[in-house]
């Protein structure tokens, strides 16, 4: 059984729980990460050199990086999700690449200091809120008229997308309603799988650790 090691509430484990789901494969997740300490051992540093999570383990395969994850799964699994051709794989994966290179840095500042007291933020916090806010614009303008982000029909780049979105849009920033991105996330929000992905529903499909 493929082992899945990550803690439930990273965003990045939340992508590959919503992916297993989708495709009805079977899977145990084990905590690993943050509160658990457990990530800096000498154990765990020979799966993932770099400490974090996710790590799946698939027999003698050992995967790291969570859009990486994503796509080996597919490929296996699920190669509809990421596109029949290169032209579709590309349109699939463009937004998996955005994520990581425009969205993320923002998103990751926002989600440090969002809660905190103005005079306890980060002195570029206001920057970082801007610029989130910029590039939550660039889906919502894509996302119009659309009920996923590529090929008309859901896929990677949905999976990938959708934790960390949903959590964007809950940040208690100034920003627009978003309403062409809201209606997207609802839908996906609706989703048994990112239910199980979240934390709101329970799995039939694994076991925790």
């Amino acid at each position: 059984m493929i082992r899945l090691l990550g803690r439930q509430t990273s965003g990045n484990v939340q992508k590959v729980i919503f992916l297993l789901e989708e495709i009805r494969l079977a899977y145990a997740r084990e905590d690993y990460g943050r509160q658990f300490g457990n990530t800096a051992t000498d154990a765990y540093r020979r799966l993932n050199p770099n400490a974090k999570v996710p790590t799946l383990v698939d027999g003698e395969v050992v995967i790291w990086e969570s859009n990486t994850i994503l796509r080996y799964l597919a490929a296996l699994h699920a190669p509809q999700l990421n596109g029949a051709n290169p032209a579709e794989r590309s349109n699939v994966q463009r937004w998996m690449d955005w994520l990581l290179a425009s969205l993320n840095t923002p998103y990751v500042a926002v989600f440090k200091d969002a809660k905190k007291e103005p005079a306890e933020r980060s002195a570029d916090f206001a920057a970082q809120s801007a610029d989130l806010v910029a590039q939550l614009a660039i889906l919502d303008g894509h996302i119009a008229g659309k009920p996923f982000f590529a090929l008309g029909r859901f896929t990677l780049a949905d999976v990938a997308l959708a934790p960390i979105v949903t959590r964007c849009l809950d940040f208690p920033i100034e920003r627009p309603g978003f309403p062409e991105l809201t209606r997207w996330q609802k839908a996906i929000a609706a989703r048994d799988a990112f239910g199980v992905a979240v934390g709101a529903r329970p799995s039939a499909l694994t076991s925790a650790a």
